[in-house]
């Protein structure tokens, strides 16, 4: 019985620990095959290029590039600057609002 209680200690334990941040950031939706180089909005025209190409769409904020889990929420802010508010998973972000 200790086994098995420590067991689903340890495995909650490791649930709580990969639990997504809230959070918000600001930065450029760009695309993942420009990544930081999307920094500004000069360069939305390439972004857009890119994403109907294939690429898919990122928040670069600063030096730092993040996936966007649920693209389909920021295809009309495509190169435009923008605030997202989601969950943080590592380098990804599930998005639960987007402003401008």
């Amino acid at each position: 019985m200790k086994k098995y209680c420590l067991f689903v200690v340890m495995a909650l334990s490791v649930a709580f620990a990969n639990a997504g941040d809230k959070g918000k950031w600001t930065g450029f939706i760009s695309d993942s095959d420009c990544g930081i180089k999307g920094n500004n909005k000069d360069h939305a025209a390439c972004a857009k290029k890119c994403i109907a190409n294939g690429a898919k769409p990122v928040l670069v904020v600063g030096e730092k590039v993040y996936t966007i889990n649920n693209p389909e929420k920021v295809a009309k802010f495509i190169g435009q600057k923008v605030t997202i508010s989601g969950d943080l998973t590592g380098d990804a972000i599930e998005i639960e609002k987007v402003s401008k």
